[in-house]
Formats: structure tokens, sequence, C-alpha cells
């Protein structure tokens, strides 16, 4: 049987954590998932992670959280959240930032899967390169497990597709995150890697990617300041199932998951 993967698109909020709670466990019993991985960045109010956000994250059966540009956001809290081994942030920030970017994780079976999460540069900051900080984490990873996601926290689709191509046959998955928006191209490409731009969004639909509609046409409309507020309505979860091969760490299997609340 191959290893089965669960990853859970951007949580935006408590209506996305809300979509956790009612559909995580039915998923993974269909599913016969053994891991279960999620990009954690919005989950608290929109904007960032918190101590107890995150343990609600893990009481529900997510066993790690990736993250992005947004683990920042509460500043008061990122030392504290990323001293968790449980949560990683981008790989590529520079030396001295607080936390790690990979991680390794065991399934209840004992099989060790690898996990980085990398940020993209595109419409983004200038980071270090995320194409050769893959190669240096994946020379850390590859000793331990030839099972590895990468989370790719990226704008730019080009991006994207280009890291795909360049770790295919060397990681187990490439998946995007960030947008929100769920991509229609999941496929399992030449060398055995399975690929997705991206994840999409587990919140509120009614909504622009997230945050309510009114706040933020006015944003655009003036370009004025605007307090953005957590969208409430039409939740859904959307997420990705990958199945591995347990050997050679070459994907057998893609579906993406979009569910209604």
């Amino acid at each position: 049987m191959p290893v089965k993967i669960l990853f859970i698109g951007d949580i935006v909020g408590k209506p996305g954590r809300q979509a956790v709670s009612r559909e995580l466990h039915r998923l993974v019993d269909r599913h016969t998932i053994d891991i279960v991985i999620a990009n954690g960045e919005n989950a608290a109010g929109g904007f960032g992670l918190t101590v107890d956000v995150a343990k609600d994250l893990f009481n529900q059966g997510i066993h790690l959280l990736t993250s992005g540009n947004h683990i920042w956001d509460k500043k008061e809290q990122v030392a504290v959240i990323l001293s968790d081994p449980h949560i990683i942030r981008p790989a590529n920030y520079p030396a001295g930032a607080p936390g790690v970017g990979s991680t390794i994780l065991s399934t209840p079976g004992g099989t060790k899967v690898g996990v980085l999460n990398l940020e993209g540069r595109i419409y983004m900051k200038n980071l270090e390169c995320p194409f050769r900080t893959a190669d240096r984490e994946l020379e850390k990873l590859q000793r331990e497990t030839s099972i590895i996601l990468v989370d790719f926290h990226a704008e730019a689709t080009s991006e994207k597709s280009a890291l795909g191509w360049y770790l295919d046959g060397r990681v187990s998955v490439v998946v995007g995150t960030h947008t929100h928006v769920q991509t229609a191209d999941e496929r399992i490409l030449p060398q055995g890697t399975a690929f997705l731009t991206d994840a999409g969004m587990t919140g509120s639909f009614d909504s622009v990617i997230g945050m309510g509609k009114e706040e933020t046409l006015q944003r655009f409309l003036t370009q004025l300041p605007a307090k953005f507020e957590v969208g409430k309505k039409d939740i859904r979860l959307n997420a990705v199932v990958i199945g591995v091969d347990e050997n050679s760490g070459k994907a057998v299997s893609i579906e993406r998951v979009n569910i209604p609340c």
C-alpha cells in the first residue's frame, strides 16, 4: 500500500478551522490517510498563527503546519510558534530567522516523511533562492527518507511550475500555496513527482480569497486602508491527496479535494 498524504490548502480564520473540524476525520477515513499536513499561516483571524489556534488544529488531527509570508504577522507569538517542531516556515529566509524550514515526520507505521517549506520571490520578498535552498535542504532530508513533500508558498504560477520541473524525480510532491485559488493541473511529472500549482483555500468562498467582500472592495475603490474581516459564508475545504510508493518515494496518485462544508 502506498503512503497516503493529505495536504490541506491555506486555512483562513475560524471558518477554515471549522471546516477542518467537520471534514478532516471523514477525509482521513475515506482515503486511508497516514499523514496530514496543512498550511496554517492564515489560520488566526486570516493573518498569522497563534499558539491556541495551532493547538486547536493539532487536536483536530493535523500533524504538521507549514506557512509562508504571513507567519510573521502575530509578532508577539512568532518565537513561541516557531519553537514548535510541528510548525515550519519557509527555509529560504536569511540565517537568524526563528524556526526551521524542513522536518521529518513519521507515520503511525514508522515510515519517515520529509517536509520542506519554501517561499517564492516573484511579486514577493527578495529572499534567498528557493531553488538553491531546495538543493541544500534535500541533501539533509534524503539521508533519512525518499518520501518528501514540498510546500512552495508563491504568487507566480510560472515560478511554481519551474520548481516542480526542477525537483521532478528528487521529491515525491510539489504543491503550491498562497494564492487561495485551487488549480486544476494536478499530475505526476515524468520522473515521478506529483505536482499541483495551488492546493487552494480552506475557508469562506463568499469572499475575496477568504476576506470580506465589502472591505476588500473599498480598498480597491478608494485605495484607503480598511480593516479586513474574514468571510463567513460558503465554507469549503480545499486539499490534495497524494499516494507515494514507500520504497522509491515516487508518487503513484494525486487527487484534488474540494468539499462544501
